[in-house]
This record gives structure tokens, C-alpha cells and sequence, in this order.
């Protein structure tokens, strides 16, 4: 049997690397010009290694009656690792994955293609041109999660791109987002802010040393028009390896405080994390 081996390529937007896991076979990390962008395991699409991955997974799982196919919206595709999952945990999904690295989503389709029975459509495209051109009322989930370099870019920010995914999500639909931040947490209050402002009900994801202004770290906000089973949602992530801890109502309002909404031609990308931190994934 053959050992799998690293793959190296120059991308779009850098150099991307695929590296086998050599405690987990079947498992591939990749990175794009050393940063860790996605984690896959090929045998178990439902093992997420990544902390934040596993967050996203958990509001995906109450996302739905548990099983039912949804009709998933990716921006930022990396290695495919949510689509892989929503394809494990609910077969029938029609998934689209915009990435607008096609370089990156060549190496990935050449090394780690998708399983034959996964319905997933794939747009080289920019998340926001893609999103704009998307008809009304097509979704179930959306889930942000795109990172120029290490920052989320500015244009994926702001009122006028909440418009556009509120517009595309049908009634009840859930958005998720990976965001990056750390205390004072300027960017978050206003991304918050920003997506409460067009949802009703929003929660937020994350460690309680990255709340507490202790390290700069991943956050999850998730956002809806209809209640989102918060009870369900904190039970998961506080029985991950690395516990999180969910906000929402009177504790969220008072963490945004008064905080801006964030506007197109004012927009600035998320902040860059420190040298060494794990950001994004």
C-alpha cells in the first residue's frame, strides 16, 4: 500500500499544501502559504478536527429536523469539509460551494474529490458577485466562512452583504459565519450588530477564554429569523474537547453595546491575528 504523500502548488492567492495526517489515515490538513485553511478526513466526513468546524457543524445539526436534506450555500470552500459532513449527515443536500481561488479548488477536486453521491455544485467565483446573481429565497443554511489571507475581506461585512444573504435564505433559514476577533473585540461588536440588525434571533459561539479577552480566537454567529434551539446548541459545544459557550438575548445585546453597523465604502477586513495564532480554517 502505497503511504499518501504531501502535495505542494502554487494557488490564485498564494501556495497551497495538502499534508497527510499521520496519526489519522485517510485525514488531510491543508494549508495555503502556511496558514491552516482545512481539515478532511476521507473515511469519516463527520469528524471535524477543527474546533471552529465543529461548532459550524453543531448549529448545522439543529439547523433541521436531524437527517433532512437542506439546500446549503458555501462561501469559501477550502477543502470541502462542511459540505463533506452535510453530505454524511444529511444525504439529498444540494449544496453550492463558492471559492474564488480556482487554483485551490483544482488541487482539492484532483486530491480529495467529493464523494460520488455528494450533490455539491462548485462556482470559482467571488462569494459576494455569486451571491448578488443568487435567486430569492434559495436556501436553507449559508455558511461564511472566507478568509483573503487571514482577514475576512471587508466586502463580506456589511449591511448591504447581510441584505443579500437574508434575501437568498428562505423564511427561517439560518446563517452561520466564522469570524476572528480578540478583546476589544471591535470587529465582532460590529459584525454582530450588523447581522442582528436584518435577523431577529442571532447567538454567538465561542471559547470562554476568547470572551473573556484572554487570546484572539474563532467565533461562530449564527443568525435567524425564526428561535434557534439554543438548549440543544449549548448542550453540543459544551461537551466538545475544548467546551464553548453560547450567547444570545440580554447577555449578546449588552456585549454589542453600541456598536455601528457596518456600511459599504466604510467596511475594513477583519483584524490580522497575531503572529503564531490559529485563526482560521
Amino acid at each position: 500500500m502505497n503511504e499518501p504523500i504531501p502535495v505542494s502548488r502554487a494557488v490564485d492567492h498564494g501556495t497551497a499544501k495538502l499534508m497527510p495526517d499521520v496519526d489519522r489515515e485517510g485525514a488531510w490538513l491543508l494549508t495555503v502559504d502556511g496558514a491552516p485553511q482545512s481539515y478532511v478526513d476521507l473515511d469519516d466526513p463527520t469528524h471535524l478536527e477543527f474546533e471552529y468546524a465543529r461548532r459550524l457543524g453543531h448549529v448545522l445539526d439543529v439547523a433541521g429536523e436531524p437527517g433532512t436534506p437542506l439546500d446549503a450555500v458555501h462561501l469559501g470552500g477550502g477543502a470541502m469539509t462542511l459540505p463533506r459532513y452535510l453530505a454524511a449527515t444529511r444525504p439529498g443536500s444540494r449544496q453550492d460551494v463558492v471559492e474564488a481561488d480556482a487554483g485551490l479548488a483544482e488541487l482539492v477536486a484532483g486530491h480529495l474529490p467529493l464523494p460520488a453521491e455528494a450533490d455539491v455544485a462548485v462556482h470559482t467565483v467571488d462569494a459576494r458577485a455569486w451571491l448578488e446573481a443568487a435567486s430569492d429565497d434559495s436556501a436553507d443554511v449559508l455558511v461564511a466562512d472566507v478568509y483573503g489571507g487571514s482577514q475576512v475581506p471587508a466586502h463580506l461585512t456589511t449591511v448591504g452583504y447581510v441584505d443579500e444573504v437574508a434575501r437568498v435564505l428562505r423564511g427561517g433559514g439560518v446563517y452561520l459565519a466564522n469570524l476572528a476577533d480578540a478583546a476589544p473585540f471591535a470587529f465582532l461588536r460590529s459584525q454582530v450588530a450588523t447581522v442582528a440588525a436584518r435577523f431577529a434571533e442571532v447567538v454567538l459561539v465561542a471559547e470562554p477564554a476568547v470572551l473573556r479577552g484572554r487570546r484572539f480566537g474563532n467565533v461562530v454567529v449564527a443568525a435567524s429569523d425564526r428561535t434557534l434551539d439554543v438548549g440543544a446548541l449549548t448542550r453540543a459545544v459544551a461537551a466538545d474537547p475544548f467546551p464553548a459557550r453560547v450567547e444570545h438575548g440580554a447577555a449578546l445585546r449588552r456585549f454589542v453595546g453600541d456598536a455601528a453597523l457596518v456600511h459599504d465604502g466604510t467596511a475594513v477586513p477583519s483584524p490580522l491575528p497575531p503572529s503564531g495564532a490559529f485563526a482560521i480554517g
